[in-house]
């Protein structure tokens, strides 16, 4: 999967976050992995002007999708095998984002990953204009963005218990040493005995 982002918004973005959550969902989606996307997070008056001219809606939104004409269909249940394609551009501004992540009570990173399933699902031609296909949407985002972050959990999980595993080995291979270099120190073995044994004899003579 080819995900390229382009930060033209001014704001600090975890990139590479984005990028892990948008592969999860297309992933999930079955579409091929050869599929490309590319994602661009603009500023506020950037956005406006493309909800404008392309949406013909006043003001600026939190994301916009454009599918590429010749993508090739797949996501949904009853499209055909999805293929290579250039599955087309979404369009975030953070500083949007912002603001609903404030009024939402959840971080802005969340509301971005958030967006980023919801524009994915945009391209693969899910809409939300009628209220059957908004409760099919909106369930299937959920899920997504639901299974990418226990799949975030789980990497972390695994993460931790390598780290762990490695400092018990640290650790027992430190003590190991240690006991060895101890035994060696103590002088066991024959030609302590014999010192020992002819300074005894020497003693009692």
């Amino acid at each position: 999967m080819s995900i390229e982002v382009a930060n033209e918004s001014g704001w600090d973005v975890d990139e590479a976050g984005l990028i892990d959550v948008a592969g999860y969902a297309l992933a999930r989606m079955d579409v091929h992995p050869a599929a490309e996307l590319s994602m661009t997070m603009v500023d506020i008056a950037t956005m406006a002007d493309l909800h404008v001219r392309w949406m013909d809606l006043p003001g600026p939104t939190d994301v916009m999708s454009f599918p590429m004409d010749e993508m090739t269909p797949g996501g949904r249940p009853d499209a055909t095998e999805p293929g290579p394609a250039v599955l087309g551009d979404i369009v975030l501004c953070p500083e949007f984002a912002d603001g609903q992540a404030r009024e939402a009570g959840h971080p802005v990173e969340h509301e971005l990953a958030l967006l980023t399933v919801h524009g994915v699902l945009h391209l693969l031609g899910y809409d939300h204009a009628e209220p059957e296909e908004e409760r099919e949407m909106f369930a299937l985002q959920a899920e997504l963005l639901n299974g990418w972050y226990r799949e975030q959990e789980d990497s972390a999980r695994r993460v931790a218990l390598a780290e762990r595993d490695s400092r018990l080995l640290g650790r027992m291979g430190f003590l190991a040493a240690e006991e060895a270099d101890s035994g060696s120190a103590t002088g066991d073995g024959p030609e302590g005995g014999d010192a020992t044994g002819g300074a005894g004899a020497r003693g009692r003579a």
